[in-house]
């Protein structure tokens, strides 16, 4: 019998190191695989793990940042001051749309920076009447599955936010063809608590983009609104969301998917117009909501807004009367003007265009826009975000439509404007139509009081004053009780 030797047997596993045998080699050697496959499995599920995950670890980023800019949320009224612009621009598009923002844009009062994705060429000198113009940094290590612009322009707001310019309560992001009413932004912005996250803007009016994209969105074009509060958490993890959000087409759809991940849903105020229709802006235009005009965007895919004009001269038309009384360009108002042998209805659509109609129309139709316009991708006749009515083929329910000629400050906080009627219909009523000897409308008002906004919204009313000579003249007035 052969006694163990207690010494030797603690040795036994390194003398099998040592010595293998060919039994033993075989085991060391599938040992060796096993551990270098389980190495391989942990190596790649971390990997894995932290592709998907990256944007989780990212969110306590720019914590200094953020906790530093010069913001003092007090309740003083908002102005255009607290308004800081982030306009979504390039080197290849800004000469051919700058022009839109010069529209708007107030130099030495509004505040904000046209984005670029390169720098300008140094012989080109900067316009003074343009934003003044930053470069997008960063954005391409972002990964994105349809446009790598689209990551770009969706950090405006964060980039935007790091510069951390004084008194900032607001941060409105836009494209290099929107154009602002910046005072009816500032109306809207105001009834808001700054000090509180908001995301403000409108929907597509094309149901088809809505549904392609979100309703729980605000489309960029139309411009969006953000808060104080909101933007810093923003930037407190947008990085990072991005990762998460690679997928999805547009800037604003980044944007909105990154602000539901905060918790915030969108405000929706229907003065912010994506515009997303093809044709003729015309019947939107003259039945517009009752609500300030905020914003108009792709302008240069949809009609001249006034007939036998540029579309740049058309806004500065519409412009030039909106820097009379702000806050009621395009609100509409309509009256009846009744006679033993007429019966008519007046629309009217401050600072654009009046229809009269030869019968007498409910409210609800007056105020529901005449569909001269398509849906913007498949062009088709809707649907909507709202409703709309048939153009008539029967020139006698067609209405006679003047357009703006001229705008005047007549004292006394008072307004005069004059609507010429352009063209004769193509074709003619069979029935006498006398409203076709109404060469001219002439519209009186008081200005607008922009606290109006702050209330609850209520279209004014107007009345006939007079019918003489070929001319009407109207007056706007406050509905009664």
């Amino acid at each position: 019998m052969r006694v163990r030797d207690p010494i030797q047997a603690p040795l036994r596993p390194f003398k099998l190191l040592a010595f293998p045998t060919a039994k033993n080699y075989d085991i060391f050697t599938t040992l060796c695989k096993g551990a270098v496959l389980l190495f391989l499995i942990a190596t790649i599920s971390l990997v894995i793990f932290a592709a998907h995950t990256r944007w989780w670890f990212r969110l306590s980023e720019c914590k200094t940042a953020c906790e530093t800019h010069d913001y003092s949320p007090d309740d003083s009224p908002t102005n255009i001051s607290h308004v800081i612009f982030g306009i979504g621009g390039s080197i290849n598009t800004w000469n051919d749309r700058k022009h839109y923002s010069e529209l708007w844009w107030q130099p030495n009062l509004t505040r904000g920076y046209v984005w670029l994705d390169e720098r300008p060429d140094p012989s080109y000198k900067w316009p003074d009447t343009s934003p003044p113009y930053r470069v997008s940094e960063g954005w391409t290590r972002f990964r994105s599955s349809s446009s790598q612009s689209a990551v770009r322009i969706s950090r405006i707001v964060v980039e935007t936010f790091r510069l951390g310019l004084p008194n900032a309560r607001w941060f409105v992001m836009g494209d290099d063809d929107t154009v602002f009413f910046t005072s009816n932004l500032v109306s809207v912005l105001s009834r808001y608590d700054h000090r509180e996250m908001y995301y403000i803007g409108g929907n597509s009016e094309s149901v088809e983009q809505n549904v392609m994209h979100s309703y729980d969105m605000a489309f960029g074009g139309g411009g969006f609104a953000v808060s104080h509060p909101l933007a810093a958490e923003l930037v407190r993890v947008f990085d990072g969301c991005l990762e998460k959000y690679s997928y999805v087409y547009g800037s604003d759809e980044r944007v909105g998917g990154c602000v539901t991940e905060i918790g915030v849903s969108l405000t929706l105020e229907r003065g912010f117009h994506q515009l997303d229709i093809q044709g003729d802006p015309y019947g939107l235009l003259a039945a517009h909501p009752v609500a300030p005009l905020v914003s108009l965007h792709h302008l240069d895919i949809v009609q001249t807004i006034f007939p036998n004009r540029t579309q740049l001269g058309s806004l500065k038309a519409l412009i030039k009367a909106y820097r009379v009384d702000p806050g009621r360009i395009l609100q509409q108002c309509f009256c009846y003007y009744r006679t033993w042998k007429r019966k008519w209805s007046v629309s009217i659509s401050w600072g654009y265009t009046v229809q009269t109609y030869r019968s007498l129309l409910t409210a609800n139709d007056l105020e529901t826009p005449l569909q001269t316009f398509q849906t913007w991708k498949s062009m088709s006749n809707g649907p909507f975000t709202f409703n709309t009515r048939p153009v008539s083929s029967n020139p006698c329910e067609e209405p006679v439509i003047y357009y703006l000629d001229w705008v005047q400050e007549v004292g006394n906080g008072e307004t005069l404007t004059s609507y010429k009627r352009l063209v004769q219909p193509k074709k003619r009523c069979h029935k006498a139509d006398h409203r076709l000897s109404v060469e001219r409308i002439h519209v009186s008002a008081l200005k607008m009081n922009p606290q109006e906004w702050k209330q609850a919204p209520r279209r004014h009313c107007c009345e006939i004053v007079s019918l003489e000579h070929g001319k009407m003249k109207v007056r706007i007035r406050n509905c009664k009780p």
